[in-house]
């Protein structure tokens, strides 16, 4: 069987642009996965948004009491994980 080269090249450029569809829809379910994880715990800036999270607490500035600077800003972070039992 003689393949000619017209015939060589369309099936090349099938095959190319068939991986090129299948790569896209893996890279877009790949975007949408890591667009729904909610942000982390150390980058919400405002003591609302942290405390409306269960995963996230929210910890007080510290104030120098005689010069009444702030020695630590308030933050939030995540809650500790509980501990898993022994047995």
């Amino acid at each position: 069987m003689k393949i000619n080269a017209i015939r060589m090249l369309q099936m090349s450029t099938a095959a190319l642009v068939l991986s090129a569809f299948a790569y896209g829809g893996v890279s877009a379910a790949e975007k949408k996965k890591e667009a729904a994880k909610p942000p982390a715990c150390n980058s919400l800036k405002d003591e609302k948004g942290c405390e409306a999270r269960e995963d996230c607490t929210w910890v007080a500035a510290v104030t120098d009491k005689k010069s009444g600077k702030e020695k630590r800003r308030a933050y939030c972070r995540a809650k500790p994980k509980p501990a898993k039992k022994k047995t």
